[in-house]
């Protein structure tokens, strides 16, 4: 299917929903307060969170599905999205948030008492945050840890241990030194295992070529890239895709990896900054049509929509 054609009714629907909500007066939650939940769950701050969510959850919830329970689960899972990215934030393993995420994802899919949805969010604050301060309490130092961040937020930029020790607050030497101490490896290493265990996430969810995935995570080469990929692994970058395309391996993280490249694509280019709205919306728009039955190539077919609406 082109372009134009999968475009359409995605962008038409969020022009509908946007009219819809300005003609009954519904604004979601405020951007800033949302930034300032995230961030909270970042730092651990159990009780500020709960303020926040306290302040947020005065307003009516967006409406994004003909059933109510139905509703409430998407913006729970919309939730959840945003929550793991803080966790990510904070410092945790990508892989450690994913796993708390799915786990929370099957379980509200599981749920159809209104009572026990609405009070969810609270628990996945609370279990967020209890994750984060565990981990946080394991090997790591303050200064590995803030490094650790640092990578794990830019997995694809250039990243070199100069840049990284600047954003640590130390001199390059000291981190590559405190680096391997604690963490048993080096800078170099930690990186291109960060980098192909999210390039996992692409080959699974994605059609995006694997040369184009390789530049996207900074790899000199395709031939580089198969190499890491297999000796971390065991198997090629094809030979993960073609195993993981079985649709059985697919379905239980489609709707989250959805979430989670839209949120980062966005963020990278700032789009919330054209819109004056809580970037929230945005998600569960896109949700909306989701849900509906349109068929959206996460990996090339969104960026050109989300590069549009930058424009």
């Amino acid at each position: 299917m082109s372009t134009s054609v999968n475009e359409k009714p995605l962008l038409n629907q969020f022009r509908r929903l946007q009219q819809d909500n300005q003609k009954n007066g519904f604004l979601h939650p405020s951007y800033l307060l949302e930034k300032q939940l995230l961030i909270a769950i970042s730092e651990g701050d159990e009780k500020k969170g709960r303020m926040i969510l306290d302040t947020i959850h005065q307003d009516k919830r967006p409406w994004l599905a003909g059933d109510p329970v139905r509703s409430l689960k998407n913006s729970l899972i919309a939730s959840c999205t945003l929550f793991t990215r803080a966790l990510i934030k904070g410092g945790i393993d990508p892989e450690v948030a994913f796993n708390l995420s799915d786990a929370y994802i099957l379980h509200i899919e599981k749920l159809d008492d209104t009572s026990l949805l609405e009070t969810l969010e609270y628990d996945m604050l609370r279990d967020f945050i209890l994750v984060l301060k565990e981990e946080d309490q394991l090997k790591y130092s303050k200064i590995v840890n803030r490094a650790i961040s640092y990578i794990n937020e830019h997995l694809i930029d250039d990243l070199s241990l100069e840049v990284i020790a600047h954003h640590s607050f130390v001199s390059p030497s000291y981190l590559s030194h405190l680096f391997k101490k604690e963490a048993g490896i080096s800078i170099i290493q930690f990186i291109n295992q960060k980098r192909i265990e999210e390039s996992k996430y692409f080959l699974l969810h994605t059609e995006t070529p694997i040369s184009e995935i390789s530049t996207m995570f900074q790899f000199c080469n395709q031939s580089y890239f198969t190499s890491l990929f297999k000796k971390y692994t065991g198997v090629t970058p094809k030979e993960f895709r073609e195993d993981l395309e079985k649709p059985n391996k697919k379905s239980l993280y489609l709707l989250q990896a959805f979430f989670v490249w839209l949120f980062e694509r966005a963020s990278r280019l700032q789009i919330y900054e054209s819109f004056e709205r809580s970037f929230t919306f945005y998600i569960q728009s896109v949700l909306v049509c989701f849900i509906n039955g349109y068929k959206v190539n996460i990996g090339n077919q969104l960026g050109k929509e989300v590069m549009s609406w930058n424009a």
